[in-house]
């Protein structure tokens, strides 16, 4: 079943503000620069920094700063399209380019360009939204499954695939596409805290969701869950460690393909068995804030840079340890400095790594898909934790007489739902 990982070390919240102001630095009307870098300010100088307005930018040289303006906007719809499925956002931006275009035909095509491209990212986004709750609504209970059909009928993860690394490839295949659509504003979104500073309640992002983020944790849960049951529903122990053994090798060929996610999944459902440890020792053991992995993804990460085809250039990180990386330096950092300004260095921090997952998640799958494979990794009835408890209790016995009262338990309230 899903297990949680210890949680990394805490980031200091000084570790970005420490000696900030003992350090003697230029002052530019309220914005702090440090070796010709801009470390804070306040909100009101950033935005006078940024917005132009009328004293600074006169009607006569809009010509002037109109390509800054459309170069600015171009970046931000590609960058993060999400953020334009909000009504009000796009209204804005439509008004925005109406006035840059006006009577400029380079400038009219420019932007009719980038709404086009806009609007086709929005679009596959809501049809890989509408696929996800399809493929949701025909997921069933395995513990249902048992009771409609013969055990002997069932099809289980070996006369599906029985090639490790065949397997591995269409794992991958899954990650990466589901990696794919999570956008960078979702991190954003994940982990926004309402600033008591920010008095403005005309917020546009005010009720947005991290769908695609939270998809694709339910994606590793859900494999998570599969491995469980395809190792529980073997009758003999001989063939439930062949199972075992299987996964294990699967695990390797993930580890060995840069499907870091993939392989946690997997290893956190093969208990019990020596290949576990011996795997989680060498490559996934999370003692030391997982020392191992973080060395393993930073080589991962080095042979992508490098890399000359897609396959090498594949990294797919553990994704829940990225996520409390995360979250961590975000809470460990504050967004204002005592003085009130903006707390740009740690802002920089966060941004560098939703920077690099930006590049691991733009890679092409270089594997043939197999529809059949893919099918049953994303629809294979799955036990419910309380049925793999029950599973694992009728395979192995329970060891005492609490053990013994839950299985009783399960058994009453699962096997005798109509």
């Amino acid at each position: 079943m899903p297990q949680t990982p210890p949680f990394p070390a805490m980031y200091g919240s000084n570790v970005y503000n420490k000696n900030l102001y003992k350090a003697k630095e230029e002052d530019y009307e309220g914005l702090y620069y440090h070796e010709n870098n801009l470390v804070s300010g306040s909100l009101e100088a950033l935005i006078e920094h940024l917005v132009p307005t009328v004293a600074y930018y006169p009607d006569a040289r809009v010509r002037k700063i109109a390509p800054k303006i459309l170069q600015l906007l171009t970046e931000w719809t590609e960058t993060f399209p999400y953020d334009f499925r909000d009504e009000r956002m796009m209204k804005s931006l439509k008004e925005l380019t109406h006035r840059l275009s006006t009577g400029d035909e380079l400038y009219r095509k420019a932007v009719q360009q980038m709404t086009q491209t806009l609007i086709r990212k929005l679009t596959t986004l809501s049809q890989y939204e509408e696929a996800l709750a399809k493929i949701n609504s025909s997921v069933t209970d395995r513990l249902t499954v048992l009771k409609t059909k013969p055990q002997s009928i069932q099809r289980d993860i070996l006369t599906i695939c029985s090639d490790p690394f065949t397997l591995a490839q269409q794992l991958t295949h899954i990650e990466l596409e589901r990696l794919s659509y999570i956008g960078p504003e979702e991190f954003v979104q994940a982990f926004v805290q309402k600033d008591p500073l920010d008095n403005d309640k005309r917020c546009f992002s005010d009720h947005k969701k991290a769908s695609n983020l939270e998809a694709y944790v339910e994606w590793f849960n859900r494999l998570s869950y599969l491995v469980a049951t395809e190792i529980c529903m073997p009758v003999k122990k001989k063939h439930r460690a062949r199972v075992i053994e299987f996964f294990i090798d699967v695990a390797r060929e993930c580890f060995n393909i840069g499907n870091f996610n993939s392989l946690m999944a997997i290893i956190s459902e093969c208990f019990a068995v020596p290949c576990k440890t011996l795997l989680q020792k060498h490559q996934m053991d999370p003692s030391s804030n997982f020392y191992n992995y973080r060395t393993a993804l930073r080589g991962a990460t080095q042979r992508s840079i490098t890399a000359h085809s897609s396959r090498e250039k594949i990294v797919i990180p553990f994704f829940s340890l990225l996520i409390k990386d995360i979250y961590f330096l975000n809470e460990g950092c504050a967004n204002r400095l005592p003085n009130g300004h903006v707390n740009l260095e740690k802002f920089w921090e966060l941004a560098k790594q939703v920077m690099e997952f930006m590049t691991w998640k733009k890679v092409e799958c270089p594997f043939d898909r197999d529809r059949k494979i893919l099918q049953y990794l994303l629809t294979a009835p799955v036990f419910s934790e309380d049925a793999l408890y029950l599973a694992s209790y009728e395979s192995e016995g329970p060891e005492n007489n609490m053990e013994k009262d839950r299985w009783k338990s399960l058994r009453s309230s699962l096997l005798n739902r109509t």
